[in-house]
C-alpha cells in the first residue's frame, strides 16, 4: 500500500481583493495542506508563471468545478470578478497545484470559510 502524506494545519495570510467579499486582505485562515479538494472550497494554489515566465506567489482561489474538458483538473476562480486571476486566464489546474483547503477564518472574524455550490 503506498504511503499517503498526513494532512498538515497552517496559517496563511489573505493577500489582495480576488475573494472579497468572502475574504479581506489580512485575514489568516486556517488551511490543511493536502486536505480533500471539492467543488465549492476555497484553496490555496500554485498558478502557473505569469506571460513573462516569473513565477506566481500562493494564491488563495475558489475551486469552481473540474474542468469539463480535463476532468482529472480543477476550474478556479475568484469571488471578486474585478479582481485576480482565474482558470479564465491561466487554463485548469493540476491536482498537485491546489495544495491546501481552507477550513476556517481565524483573524479578524474568526469563523468558517463559506462553501459555496457551483455547477
Amino acid at each position: 500500500m503506498p504511503f499517503r502524506s498526513i494532512p498538515r494545519p497552517r496559517i496563511v495570510r489573505v493577500r489582495g481583493r480576488s475573494m472579497e467579499p468572502t475574504l479581506r486582505e489580512g485575514d489568516l485562515l486556517l488551511a490543511l495542506w493536502g486536505g480533500s479538494v471539492r467543488p465549492g472550497v476555497i484553496a490555496v494554489v500554485r498558478l502557473p508563471p505569469d506571460a513573462t515566465g516569473a513565477p506566481r506567489p500562493l494564491s488563495i482561489k475558489r475551486v469552481a468545478r473540474v474542468d469539463p474538458d480535463a476532468p482529472d483538473r480543477w476550474w478556479l476562480d475568484s469571488d471578486n470578478p474585478r479582481e485576480g486571476v482565474t482558470s479564465f486566464e491561466v487554463g485548469s489546474l493540476d491536482p498537485g497545484d491546489v495544495l491546501a483547503v481552507a477550513l476556517a477564518r481565524v483573524w479578524p472574524r474568526p469563523g468558517r470559510v463559506t462553501t459555496r455550490h457551483t455547477p
